[in-house]
């Protein structure tokens, strides 16, 4: 799948990068640990046994491995197609990212067509197709000269595992990659970007409650594993769908506007030398602001938020004045007010970065928000959902 930057992506937290493939840096989400592991051990100690019996155990073992390399390297394959599709129509691609669903590739923004998308979208499918191919002519040129049962079935096996990723994301449901091919039908039929994408995030969405009805029977009639991967592909696929249309209403608010255009500009500041009580007291309690520039004779000193009280027990507050623990002026707190609201949004989607003061030549003329942007993006998604 290619995702835009700013969807639900894992946590980058828990990220580590692997190599750099013709630019693309590979990245992989501990979580994908998990669906390797489980598909080692279900294949290990299942499906080979039953298919290929008579093997040693050490043997059924490293099958199981080898498939889950072999996923890894055919997911790789799958989104780097994405990605050189993306790049030689001049999109951005953040990197690829493996998770316990499967891929990514990070695109930075939306494609600038739909025939750039379509094109994007089904190089995923092709790519996997093309390895289902070559899988089953090494299976079968194995079986021609007698070769050795581990090497056929874990062949097979992959080769099955690709042509099902294939036709997998051919379903027309987004984000799958048919979710995407429809939608830039769609946006060349209607003309209308945001009407294609909320018609393809609609499908999404009730294809990603139908996988959870699906899990939940599955569960209830005795597939316990089947259906809470059932349920939670569904729920991923829904939740990725949904997002879809808030990303591009996003995308369309914050285009091309700097960060002055969004901010708060009445201001709550307060001084250096009053105690945390008094900050408490007067200001917290009264506001219920989460942070505070510090200002003093009009000159921006720093900023106190709750995250900087916290620590302090109740006995200090009454001792302990704003200037003790206050943050200093840096980078870490303030934001230029001409900078693009696109990248302080993605800032602040940071941990500990929800909110800046913004400058202007050194003047505090505002203050953004995360909270405030996402208040602006629903009351934008109620007065303009098509």
């Amino acid at each position: 799948m290619a995702q835009p930057a700013d969807n639900p992506q894992p946590s980058v937290m828990r990220q580590f990068r692997l190599f750099d493939l013709f630019g693309f840096e590979v990245k992989m989400d501990l979580s994908w640990l998990l669906l390797g592991l489980l598909i080692s051990w279900s294949l290990g100690a299942g499906h080979f046994p039953r298919v290929y019996p008579d093997l040693p155990s050490s043997t059924y073992a490293w099958m199981g491995i080898a498939v889950a390399i072999g996923v890894l390297f055919s997911i790789v394959f799958h989104e780097f197609a994405h990605s050189v599709v993306a790049r030689a129509f001049g999109m951005p691609i953040r990197g690829i990212t493996l998770f316990i669903f499967g891929g990514v590739a990070e695109m930075e923004k939306e494609p600038p067509s739909p025939r750039s998308e379509f094109l994007m979208a089904i190089a995923g499918p092709i790519a996997s197709f093309v390895l289902a191919f070559v899988f089953d002519l090494v299976e079968r040129a194995l079986m021609a000269a007698n070769g050795p049962v581990a090497m056929i079935g874990v062949c097979a096996t992959l080769a099955l595992i690709n042509l099902t990723v294939a036709i997998f994301n051919l379903i027309p449901a987004f984000p799958l990659d048919g979710g995407r091919m429809l939608r830039a039908a769609l946006w060349h039929w209607l003309d209308n970007l945001r009407r294609a994408t909320f018609i393809s995030s609609q499908l999404g969405k009730a294809f990603g409650l139908g996988l959870m009805i699906l899990g939940v029977i599955g569960f209830a009639s005795g597939n316990i594993v089947g259906g809470m991967w059932w349920f939670l592909i569904g729920l991923f696929v829904r939740g990725a769908a949904a997002s879809a249309f808030q990303q591009l209403v996003v995308s369309e608010m914050i285009e091309d506007k700097p960060v002055s255009h969004f901010m708060r500009r009445e201001l709550v500041t307060v001084p250096p030398d009053i105690s945390i009580e008094s900050l408490l007291n007067d200001y917290v309690y009264r506001h219920h602001f989460k942070m505070y520039p510090v200002v003093e004779r009009g000159a921006l000193l720093g900023c106190i938020t709750l995250a900087d009280i916290k620590p302090l027990s109740k006995e200090l507050r009454a001792e302990r004045s704003v200037a003790d623990l206050m943050q200093p002026v840096s980078d870490a707190n303030t934001v230029p007010a001409d900078q693009p609201t696109s990248k302080a949004l993605a800032d602040m989607m940071q941990p500990a970065r929800a909110r800046y003061m913004v400058v202007d030549d050194g003047r505090l003329v505002g203050i953004i928000a995360l909270k405030d942007l996402l208040e602006l993006l629903a009351l934008r998604m109620e007065l303009e959902r098509t």
